[in-house]
């Protein structure tokens, strides 16, 4: 009885939802080029990080060195979105990477994909919202911060502001309403947007080289004590705390990679171009060029920000919360701190705008899919609009913005990101190695998981109805194609190798710390998984791969997909103790609603409801696409 309640409830967990096939009058037409792609790239990419988070990583975590934490997100932020890529190829439509994972993976692998996506989501919103406070705050002599933090202030633990941020909590109410009353995003206002954001960074970076000055990235304990005694120091800090060892990277390697971490949420935003497939001219060649052009030049600008920033001001005297401001007013260009305050202010406020349209179509799919609320799927009968979905997120995103650091909000992004690009990149590597599924008709996949395809190879069906000869079958497959058992295989040896890579990390964390001590302990246990992953690796490279033709496929398999899953999962362990507590009760969270809620009200619970057609098939037509963040 036991054993049949596990098997029905694990059947629940790998239910995959089905393609309704789309009429021909509905579908896409592909309209997309290279430069299109690259254009909604850039503008979903450069977002609050450019202005804020560039500050505040140079302050407390890698000084001058950022430049080197934004090349090391960008280059692993361009392998995750070449696991994006294959992964929207498996599935002939825009839509999104929830969309992709419960078609491909399963019920329980899309709730999570899905809820962590949600969270970055509402998360990016509310930086945008206290990013804005920050430098409109900035723009009237702080008076609102001033006034906020004697009436609001905040005695609370570690990851709450100092202060309760109205401001911004009023910006988030603000968009909500224009929402709820119907308000479309507009194709102009995104292309101003990226104007205004273009014209100042340029402005900014030609400032920073022009007025810059390289010993600020020399500095020296000399340098510190004269800064702190002397009239320039604008900020009246006081204690500067710890500032690390000097030069340019003055909190060393270690400074760097953390980060890269915090980094991650700048380029998160490569979805927009990735599951963009359907709508992509020549995708195969279109899809993998504009990830990589989007983040080259989203990496210019971030890295060319940052070395503008710490060459106006010392690292230890950057202003966190509005650092481009002030970096202009300590270079003694008056005049330009008004322009670059405008400048800011109106491109934050716009991507806050932009960002406030992706957050409901997410929640909405969710909720008709069953695995949310169903109360979230209401719609107003005079508007159109998804009204509690749109109260929903606009409310948690007000709460988040009212009362968390902005440092700690781009922290919980980071992680967020980092985890679904790992699943992604599990997905890709999994994907590869399954024999064919027909995505598009409505069958039962657990019959497909407990039972052998008819189609596979005559000669390994009667191995794999005796099981034997197992270790033969790890290293020398007797079928060219994949079957059920070498899918099984791969299945169980990519867990296998996400659970080494975990280990892995956590040592590599602990002797880092140590300064990679060759005398250390961790030395024969960091070779022994080496070998323990390389084998496993091994294994399988040796499996048959589908044949199916794809417009994208990433190339060295299965190497490149769990480098990147490897880095995400290490720059993951780099995330701070509280942003883990905050992301780990938002997810148990999601597991009680998914479990006392979502797992017996989904479509897929009752074999003969099928989930409307507009539930598919309007991804491409109605509904916004909630990937395009």
């Amino acid at each position: 009885m036991l054993h049949q309640f596990v098997h029905e409830i694990g059947q629940k967990l790998i239910r995959k939802r089905p393609l309704e096939a789309i009429a021909e009058s509905e579908r896409c037409v592909a309209h997309l080029n290279i430069l299109n792609l690259v254009i909604l790239g850039v503008g979903r990419m450069l977002r609050s990080g450019v202005y804020i988070v560039a500050g505040a990583v140079a302050k407390y975590i890698a000084g001058p060195a950022t430049i080197i934490s934004f090349l090391v997100a960008a280059l692993f932020s361009m392998l995750s979105g070449l696991c994006y890529a294959e992964f929207g190829a498996w599935v002939p439509r825009s839509g999104s990477v929830y969309l992709y994972s419960y078609v491909t993976m399963g019920q329980l692998y899309a709730f999570v994909i899905g809820w962590n996506r949600i969270l970055p989501l509402v998360i990016g919103t509310a930086s945008l919202a206290r990013a804005s406070s920050y430098v409109f705050d900035s723009l009237i002599g702080n008076h609102i911060s001033q006034a906020l933090q004697e009436t609001f202030s905040l005695h609370l633990p570690y990851s709450l502001a100092t202060y309760a941020d109205f401001f911004a909590l009023g910006l988030v109410l603000l968009m909500t309403g224009l929402l709820l009353l119907g308000a479309r995003e507009s194709i102009l206002v995104t292309k101003i947007s990226i104007g205004i954001n273009i014209l100042v960074l340029i402005f900014i970076i030609i400032t920073g080289f022009v007025k810059g000055d390289l010993h600020n990235w020399k500095l020296t304990e000399q340098d510190y004590k004269l800064n702190t005694s002397g009239s320039r120091d604008i900020y009246g800090l006081g204690g500067l705390g710890l500032l690390g060892s000097g030069g340019f990277a003055p909190f060393g390697f270690e400074g760097i990679l953390q980060g890269a971490s915090t980094c991650f949420y700048c380029f998160f935003g490569v979805t927009a171009v990735a599951t963009k497939g359907g709508e992509a001219i020549n995708p195969r060649r279109s899809i993998p060029w504009s990830i990589m052009i989007t983040i080259f030049i989203c990496f210019l600008a971030y890295s060319g920000v940052s070395a503008a920033l710490t060459l106006m001001v010392p690292y230890h005297q950057i202003q966190p919360h509005d650092p481009l401001p002030q970096a202009i007013l300590y270079s003694w260009w008056l005049p330009a701190r008004y322009f670059v305050t405008i400048g800011t202010l109106c491109a934050l406020i716009s991507r806050l705008q932009s960002a406030m349209f992706r957050m409901p179509p997410l929640i909405y799919m969710m909720a008709k899919d069953g695995l949310l609320f169903r109360i979230l799927t209401r719609i107003h009968v005079r508007t159109g609009t998804h009204v509690v979905a749109i109260m929903s997120a606009g409310n948690l995103t007000g709460v988040m913005a009212l009362l968390f650091k902005l440092t700690d909000l781009v922290d919980l992004v980071s992680v967020g990101t980092l985890l679904i690009n790992s699943l992604v990149a599990f997905s890709v590597l999994v994907l590869r190695y399954q024999p064919d599924q027909n995505l598009s008709k409505n069958e039962n996949t657990e019959e497909e998981i407990e039972m052998p395809d008819l189609d596979e190879h005559p000669l390994d069906s009667e191995p794999e109805a005796r099981n034997s000869n197992v270790l033969k079958s790890l290293w020398f497959p007797i079928s060219t194609i994949p079957t059920r058992k070498s899918g099984q295989i791969v299945y169980g040896c990519a867990s296998l190798l996400v659970l080494l890579m975990i280990i892995l990390s956590l040592i590599v964390v602990q002797w880092s710390s140590q300064g990679f001590s060759a005398g250390s302990g961790y030395t024969p246990v960091a070779v022994l998984l080496l070998l323990l992953i390389i084998g496993v690796t091994v294994i399988i490279w040796r499996q048959p791969q589908n044949p199916i033709p794809l417009y994208f496929k990433v190339p060295a398999l299965p190497v490149l997909p769990l480098v990147s899953i490897f880095v995400n999962i290490y720059l993951m362990m780099q995330i701070t103790s509280g942003t883990w507590a905050i992301f780990g009760i938002w997810n148990v969270i999601g597991f009680l609603i998914y479990f006392g809620y979502g797992i017996r009200h989904s479509l897929e619970e009752n074999d003969e409801q099928q989930p409307p057609a507009s539930t598919s098939q309007t991804l491409d037509k109605n509904t916004p696409s909630p990937e395009s963040s």
